[in-house]
């Protein structure tokens, strides 16, 4: 059983909410937060596997309880961020302050469905709307840094990896390079171990740190 926190400002939000992961059978709503702060204090009360977080809420910002949840919970449960586009300049934020995720408030519920699922496995989910028409518009190209780990990468691995920063999933990957999906997946696992990164959202934060992506 998956057991979720829910942290929303507005009350219609947060019961539509329940009543998507509620009908689940793997997944129980455990409690629910009305801003940032309360969200971070029932975070510390143990029990909790993943936190369902609004990025834009009273007393303490959604990106501010994201860190500080990572920092002062321990173990520290996995968060997905809620968002929607005209609060956009907060996604790379989010993803960097730790977030599992994120998932856009006008998604198909399944979607939010799949991100719990995935954050409470230790595995990262990016809406594909946000991923294409936002995240990379956000993160413009970025000063190239040394390349921390990436000399590593075989020259098919670094293509994989411009691929999954753009928003593609495995199968579209799978498509483009001509080969199988569990391809991809081996690929993908395998620069996870390289580059010391624990999902697939941090590699998407990694090739844009390292201006791997030109960003248009």
């Amino acid at each position: 059983m998956i057991r979720t926190l829910l942290a929303d400002d507005q009350e219609p939000v947060r019961w539509a909410l329940r009543l998507v992961l509620d009908a689940e059978e793997d997944i129980e709503v455990v409690g629910e937060a009305a801003d940032g702060a309360e969200a971070v204090e029932k975070a510390r009360y143990g029990g909790v596997d993943v936190v369902v977080l609004d990025l834009r809420m009273p007393r303490l910002d959604g990106i501010a309880a994201i860190r500080r949840i990572g920092e002062s919970v321990n173990p520290a449960p996995a968060v997905v961020a809620l968002t929607t586009f005209d609060v956009d300049e907060y996604l790379f934020g989010a993803l960097a302050a730790g977030a599992a995720g994120f998932v856009l408030k006008d998604s198909e519920p399944a979607l939010l469905v799949d991100a719990v699922r995935a954050a409470a496995k230790g595995q990262g989910m990016l809406d594909p709307q946000v991923t294409r028409r936002t995240l990379r518009r956000f993160a413009e190209p970025a000063p190239r840094r040394p390349p921390d780990g990436l000399d590593r990468l075989t020259p098919r691995e670094l293509e994989v990896l411009r691929h999954v920063a753009k928003g593609m999933s495995n199968a579209e990957i799978a498509g483009a390079l001509v080969v199988g999906e569990g391809t991809v997946k081996t690929h993908v696992a395998r620069m996870l171990a390289k580059l010391g990164l624990r999902t697939r959202v941090h590699l998407v934060i990694h090739a844009y740190e390292h201006g791997l992506v030109d960003g248009r």
